[in-house]
């Protein structure tokens, strides 16, 4: 299968001159939670897109893929989060938290983050549709590492997940209604962000207006993260809502806003800012998946002028991405220059099939829904760890928190990917632990081409207590019929916070706790 390089390019340019017009339009009125009444932009204009954070992420993972390589994982992202993502809010924030401690995703996502709910994941997976067009397989893939760093998997992931499914098959399929569906089959049916999508879907169908509609899905999925709240809205009891519970309301709203739109790209992205709620990101989302669909070229000239082409960073640490942040692209036509270069080894590197071409568009039996999302998520628990031969997950027993003089349980499960079954030695390293039944086991792993191609074992791991915050072990799996080993790490944080009413733990690990100082 080949994609028309310029019809490529038309897209690309139009998904992020999307992004940028509705982040644009939509940043005076973010996290208000009232109906809005625009009908263009606010802002003063000037030839340029206001400052907004939905761009800047997908900036630092374009230079990630360019510095280390398409077979990026999440903790490899992590690694240029740390060094080039400045904001310390909400996720963004708890997630550098838990990585500076040594935590790796998913958990960087999950321990401690009352946000793995929230919209920081979804409003960036424009990168990953444009990496893999028409093959939202890939795209997904690309989207779950990403959103495990600052989410780990919760409705956050979902999001993201979602949105990079409609926006790669909008290079190919150009019907809302059959995007949507393609979004939804790339995740869990009983995830709120799907049931947020089925309702939007059903208040269209029933011609709800579209005022009414926005209420009933924050009657139904109301966040708590707000600056301002309208009268209008308290007295229908939009008050106390989930705080890090914003990514279900606002899908919903996208979905409201590309369905009432109907396809005009104005109209789509007024909606979205006029719902309330976290208008950037939605008119920013809404913008970018109707940019795909018509191209560049198919946005009026009246959402194109008052801004221009410039990328304007808003939260990057510019100093350490080279000189005041000349590794960054200035706008998106250089954007969409390194988004192509990187898009012809993505196509060919993940074996989709799809390759971009100066010949007519070719499709031949294009897959776009998901026949099993199962393969994406490993669980809000469960780190998964990738190697030449075999997936290897590893299961936390209610996550990696750990109090003293308590034990804690693992499950290893191993996914054979090769045609050839093998005998797994697993030896479990860690000082002053002991691990039940044993530090050495064996597991049997099946066929990789067979549906029971895995097998799980489980251990019991006990420290009498641990020194520092953090513990770290390692479970080394080794097989007879290959050189080398793989090496899953285990890393453990000391929890002292439940030990209020007995004091025990606090006492034993010789910490202050509840008030009363050390003696």
């Amino acid at each position: 299968m080949n994609y028309e390089r310029n019809e490529y390019r038309n897209r690309v340019l139009g998904c992020f001159l999307g992004k940028n017009a509705g982040g644009t339009l939509g940043m005076r009125d973010e996290w208000h939670r009232r109906i809005n009444h625009v009908t263009y932009y606010t802002h003063e204009i000037t030839g340029e897109p206001l400052p907004n954070d939905d761009m800047d992420i997908q900036l630092v993972w374009l230079i990630a893929l360019e510095e280390k390589g398409i077979h990026i994982d999440a903790r490899t992202l992590g690694d240029y989060w740390m060094y080039y993502v400045t904001p310390h809010w909400a996720e963004y924030g708890n997630c550098k938290i838990n990585m500076r401690m040594g935590i790796q995703p998913p958990f960087s996502g999950t321990h401690n983050n009352p946000y793995t709910d929230s919209c920081g994941a979804y409003i960036r997976s424009e990168i990953w549709a444009c990496l893999a067009p028409g093959c939202p397989e890939t795209a997904v893939s690309y989207a779950c590492r990403d959103a495990l760093v600052d989410h780990g998997e919760g409705e956050g992931l979902y999001a993201e997940a979602f949105c990079a499914a409609m926006e790669s098959a909008a290079f190919v399929e150009h019907d809302i209604r059959t995007l949507i569906h393609i979004g939804l089959s790339y995740i869990p049916e009983e995830c709120a962000i799907a049931k947020a999508v089925r309702l939007a879907e059903s208040l269209y169908d029933r011609r709800v207006p579209w005022m009414e509609a926005r209420d009933e899905i924050l009657r139904n999925f109301l966040g708590g993260f707000i600056f301002t709240v309208s009268e209008e809205d308290r007295k229908k009891g939009f008050v106390n809502g989930r705080t890090g519970w914003e990514a279900p309301s606002n899908i919903g709203m996208i979905i409201l806003a590309l369905l009432y739109g109907e396809g005009d790209f104005g109209k789509t992205i007024c909606l979205a800012v006029n719902c309330g709620e976290d208008t950037d990101c939605t008119a920013a989302t809404s913008g970018a998946l109707l940019g795909i669909l018509l191209g560049i070229d198919g946005i009026e000239e009246k959402w194109k002028a008052p801004i221009g082409g410039k990328l304007k960073p808003a939260c990057l640490n510019l100093g350490e991405l080279g000189n005041l942040g000349n590794l960054l692209p200035k706008d998106i036509y250089e954007l969409q220059e390194r988004i192509e270069k990187l898009a012809e080894m993505v196509l060919a590197g993940c074996h989709t099939g799809m390759a971009l071409s100066d010949q007519p568009c070719l499709f031949d039996g294009c897959r776009l829904f998901c026949e099993d999302n199962s393969r994406f998520y490993a669980g809000p628990d469960t780190a998964r760890y990738s190697f030449d031969f075999f997936d290897i997950d590893v299961t936390f027993e209610n996550g990696i928190s750990i109090a003293p003089f308590s034990s804690k349980k693992l499950t290893f499960t191993v996914h054979n990917r090769y045609k050839t079954s093998e005998n797994l030695n697993i030896h479990i390293y860690g000082e002053n632990l002991q691990v039940s039944p044993s530090r050495d086991g064996l597991m049997h792993i099946p066929e990789g081409i067979w549906f029971r191609n895995r097998a799980q074992a489980s251990f019991t791991l006990h420290w009498e207590d641990f020194p520092g915050t953090v513990c770290r072990a390692v479970a080394e799996f080794t097989t007879p019929s290959r050189a080398g080993s793989m090496l899953v790490p285990l890393i453990f944080v000391k929890d002292i916070t439940d030990d209020c009413d007995g004091k025990t733990h606090a006492a034993k690990a010789g910490n202050i706790s509840c008030g009363e100082e050390k003696t």
